[in-house]
């Protein structure tokens, strides 16, 4: 039996991509969608027209209880999760002085607490089977800061933090934690930035482009892959050299 991969967020650019690649190395995918039904629909009809047989399952990554709720339904209706891709995000940006405490806690509860929140739930079992990939999905804004982002650069930059901690606790039971650091990638969102913004972040990449989706997705598939079994705790950056540690 194919093994489970869970993507939050999946749904979107990056992890539409995620869902294709994982499903194309063989696993059987379940993302999730916060609460638009029809959204829900559209997507799965279209990438089944495409070939893929996904499930989606109703969930709130930004809520505990939430998480709970649909990580026992997938459990009974498929079976345990055996990856899982914490890539679900949102943005709320303005700089500070002008930023809500709404607008603070909503980023910092769907970017950060929902890792806490999936991963508390699915990771007694990858234990109990020896076995599991939890890949944290990052930002380079997390790594760098970014200007109108102290919501977001803070909660990407503490995504690292909870998977350099995880992994320490999980390494000795064959359970893997790492993150992956998106740069500028050229999703539906980036690509509505006007051209002359767009090309002023190209001219700042020195591979002189922006990244694919992907690309992204590549690298997720390869870290949750036997071949990456000795990588844990680790960030890697996919930015195309714009921020170099």
């Amino acid at each position: 039996m194919s093994k489970i991969a869970l993507v939050t967020g999946g749904m979107g650019g990056i992890g539409t991509a995620i869902c294709k690649t994982l499903s194309n190395s063989g696993y059987q995918v379940i993302t999730t969608y916060l609460g638009n039904e029809e959204k829900a629909k559209n997507w799965l009809y279209q990438t089944s027209n495409e070939g893929f047989s996904f499930k989606a399952f109703k969930c709130d990554v930004a809520d505990f209880d939430s998480c709970g709720e649909a990580v026992t339904q997938i459990k009974t209706e498929i079976g345990n999760i055996s990856i899982l891709v914490n890539n679900a995000g949102i943005t709320r940006d303005a700089t500070l002085r002008k930023m809500t405490k709404e607008s603070w806690s909503e980023v910092l509860r769907t970017n950060l607490d929902s890792l806490f929140n999936m991963t508390k739930h699915v990771l007694d079992e990858m234990l109990e089977q020896s076995w599991g990939r939890i890949i944290n999905i990052s930002s380079i804004n997390g790594q760098k800061g970014q200007f109108g982002q102290s919501n977001y650069s803070a909660a990407k930059a503490g995504v690292h933090g909870f998977t350099m901690a995880v992994a320490q606790e999980t390494a000795k039971k064959g359970v893997t934690v790492n993150t992956v650091a998106p740069g500028y990638i050229a999703t539906n969102m980036v690509m509505a930035v006007p051209e002359d913004v767009r090309n002023k972040i190209i001219s700042g990449i020195p591979v002189g482009r922006l990244g694919r989706a992907e690309e992204i997705a590549a690298l997720v598939d390869f870290l949750a892959s036997e071949h990456a079994s000795f990588i844990t705790g680790s960030e890697i950056a996919i930015n195309g050299g714009q921020h170099m540690m």
